[in-house]
Parts: structure tokens; C-alpha cells; sequence
């Protein structure tokens, strides 16, 4: 059973910046494809940033391009988050997500709030 326990968030003024990691359980880290996705009040869950497998590819929300960096380290199975100019209207609960071919395992969310 792989887990993933998320760290980092918390409540910023607009043009603030936010790291959030994700540290996975297990041994095959270095495999999954791994993301970000985010979900704000009253909205449904919607993509920001992920990588595949591999690292080669990584691929942002057109919301989020040039403001939002996903790294990873596979050397401590840690999936990070670097949010920098943030906006009021990137408040959400963010979460990472990973897995072979999809996204089978769910970190438990954590709250990003921007003030204005």
C-alpha cells in the first residue's frame, strides 16, 4: 500500500510564494507518475501540474504556467510544489496524487489560501 502525506500550505497575501511537498511511501516512487491537482469551494477538482514516470514530461494548467513548478526528488520519494506568484483565486485544498499508470493514490489535501 503505497501512502502519501502531504506538508506545507497555509494562507499567504497575493504575490506571496508557497512550497507544498508530497512524501511517498514505498519503493517504486521513482516510477509513478506523479501530480498536483487542487479543488476550490463550491468547484470540482481540476489538474495544476504532473509528471510522468520518467520525469521527461511535465505538463501545467494554462492557469498556473510560469507561476507554479512540480519537482521531485526520488532520492526521498518526495513530490514538491513550488508556488510562487500566488492569486487569490489559486485558494483551494491541493492534493498530490500518484501511481503506475494512473492516479491511484491520493495525499490527504492541504489548504492554500491567498488573501487579496
Amino acid at each position: 500500500q503505497v501512502q502519501l502525506v502531504q506538508s506545507g500550505g497555509g494562507l499567504v497575501q497575493a504575490g506571496g510564494s508557497l512550497r507544498l511537498s508530497c512524501a511517498a511511501s514505498g519503493r517504486t516512487f521513482s516510477r509513478y507518475l506523479m501530480g498536483w491537482f487542487r479543488q476550490a469551494p463550491g468547484k470540482e477538482r481540476e489538474f495544476v501540474a504532473a509528471f510522468n514516470w520518467s520525469g521527461s514530461t511535465i505538463v501545467y494548467a494554462d492557469s498556473v504556467k510560469g507561476r507554479f513548478t512540480i519537482s521531485r526528488d526520488n532520492t526521498k520519494n518526495t513530490l514538491y510544489l513550488q508556488m510562487n506568484s500566488l492569486k487569490p483565486e489559486d485558494t483551494a485544498v491541493y492534493y498530490c496524487a500518484g501511481g503506475v499508470e494512473s492516479y491511484a493514490y491520493w495525499g490527504q489535501g492541504t489548504q492554500v489560501t491567498v488573501s487579496s
